[in-house]
């Protein structure tokens, strides 16, 4: 571990010159390119720098015991390394995480993509709560939210909501959010007080820029049309909304939500790269079923991952066998509790993993 860790503070010295060499700093592509390098190691550096300095004063304590010393210096030298033994576990525990390889998309921002599944009205309506408590989450974390795509239903929920989250490390954090979620209530429309079952699906995928997939003008069929609310009933007359097919793929996105054309061809040609990418990035996965079962939600959307329990103001994510008794918060936007977890439960996984090859 130590040697990989010598190797990455080497590799950081290196970027260091690079980037105050003039031939790099006149190049936008590289000197972008190592920038991103360097902040990505610039945290395990950091660590493992303090973990060295951390461990001469280790050192440095237990040569004390060995000079002659009075028993109250004697006691304090002992609490030092105590305390600084504890130090150098947890630096150690941390370096450990900060070496696992990390998710090339997790600092990006995410595209989210919401859907009413089984359910019908009730369905749609818990669609909107996650949607609701996704921008809430998103507030908390200082990110920003914009809506690309909504089909809403008369009674104020969604058939689907397709929105952008920006902010540094959203994917990080949402990516786990991907697979089928279920609700257990009494709909306001029933009578007999019995519990509905209901799910939603969402969708979660990082935003991708056009170097990083490979789509041609080409290759795209743009459609026009007026744009519709609710029912289908058209809400203006000029030819706004934009329909784009990815015609290798069959990918197809639409958007209406703005009164520009080019604005709305903007937002849905974020949503195509970013399903197209996914598309070829889950094929690309599907060769390496290992790792597949080392990541925690990332997989199939059909699967069901977490319930959403009213009766009980419980929450229970299927995966790791969580549950709390705070639904009320979470629909609020305090998904921490529930994120951290998932994180660790991840990393764990990985740790393992790493140790038994």
């Amino acid at each position: 571990m130590f040697d990989r860790l010598q190797s990455v503070e080497d590799r950081y010295e290196r970027l260091n010159e690079l980037l105050s060499d003039p031939d790099i700093v006149n190049d936008p592509k590289k000197l972008r390119e190592y920038s991103k390098e360097q902040s990505d190691i610039q945290e395990t550096v950091e660590a493992y720098r303090e973990y060295k300095e951390v461990k001469e004063q280790h050192q440095d304590a237990k040569a004390m015991l060995d000079e002659k010393l009075d028993a109250d210096m004697r006691e304090m030298v002992k609490e030092e390394l105590d305390e600084l033994e504890e130090k150098v576990e947890e630096l150690e525990a941390r370096l450990k995480i900060l070496l696992i390889p990390k998710d090339p998309n997790d600092d990006k921002n995410v595209i989210m993509e919401i859907r009413g599944a089984a359910g019908g009205d009730e369905a749609a309506l818990f669609a909107g709560d996650l949607y609701r408590m996704y921008s809430r989450f998103a507030e908390t974390q200082g990110w920003k939210t914009e809506v690309i795509e909504t089909h809403s239903t008369g009674v104020g929920g969604y058939k689907e909501i397709i929105f952008m989250i920006n902010g540094k490390g959203a994917y990080s954090k949402l990516k786990f959010e991907n697979g089928a979620h279920r609700v257990q209530r009494v709909p306001e429309t029933e009578s007999g007080g019995r519990i509905h079952t209901s799910t939603a699906t969402v969708a979660v995928l990082p935003e991708t820029e056009e170097v990083e997939v490979d789509i041609h003008e080409k290759d795209i069929r743009v459609d026009t049309f007026a744009s519709s609310g609710p029912g289908g009933q058209s809400v203006n007359t000029t030819m706004s909304a934009v329909r784009l097919t990815h015609l290798p793929t069959g990918t197809v996105v639409s958007c209406q939500d703005e009164k520009s054309q080019i604005k709305n061809k903007e937002k849905a040609m974020k949503v195509l790269r970013a399903r197209v990418y996914d598309k070829f990035q889950r094929e690309a996965q599907a060769e390496y079923d290992q790792a597949r079962k080392s990541a925690v939600g990332t997989g199939d959307r059909s699967e069901r991952i977490r319930t959403y329990n009213f009766p009980q103001n419980r929450v229970t994510d299927h995966r790791i066998g969580l549950t709390i008794q705070k639904l009320d918060q979470i629909l609020s936007g305090k998904l921490d509790e529930v994120i951290d977890a998932l994180i660790l439960e991840e990393q764990s996984s990985k740790l393992e993993s790493a140790s038994n090859e």
